[in-house]
């Protein structure tokens, strides 16, 4: 009896992105083709000027010219023509600074549901994870 081998999809990066299950990092290549690991921190919806986009905050695993080890980058989820998910980098440093607010909001959130959690406060959580824009990480597809 033979049996139908079922042809693998390639999985989209907005569903490992969403998936809670998933503990292994996320790898981008950056514009010259290396690839580079990250480490998935926060997804966060954000609305701009009526538009509601979708931001990832990721932080390297790889050492990265010009982030810091105690930093992080926030990427735009995008389409690219094929339909496929893309992250790129977000430049407008507004953007990426208000993306980091809302996820120190969140967080604060999280911790007043869970009193018995030591979380790190919003001031802390500033010094510790500075918003990064740098586009030398813009990543392409993930490799997954």
């Amino acid at each position: 009896m033979e049996k139908k081998e079922q042809a693998k999809q390639p999985l989209d990066l907005l569903d490992i992105l969403l998936d809670q299950e998933n503990r292994e990092p996320i790898v981008l290549q950056d514009e010259n083709g290396r690839q580079i690991s990250f480490e998935q921190v926060a997804i966060i919806p954000y609305d701009l000027e009526n538009d509601r986009k979708l931001y990832v905050v990721l932080k390297p695993i790889d050492k990265v010219e010009g982030i810091a080890d105690d930093e992080a980058v926030v990427f735009v989820c995008e389409q690219d023509k094929q339909g496929n998910t893309v992250l790129r980098v977000e430049e407008n440093e507004e953007i990426a600074i208000s993306v980091f607010d809302k996820y120190y909001d969140l967080l604060e959130e999280a911790s007043a549901k869970k009193p018995a959690k030591k979380t790190t406060t919003k001031k802390q959580a500033e010094k510790k994870t500075p918003a990064k824009t740098a586009g030398k990480t813009a990543g392409k597809k993930t490799t997954k």
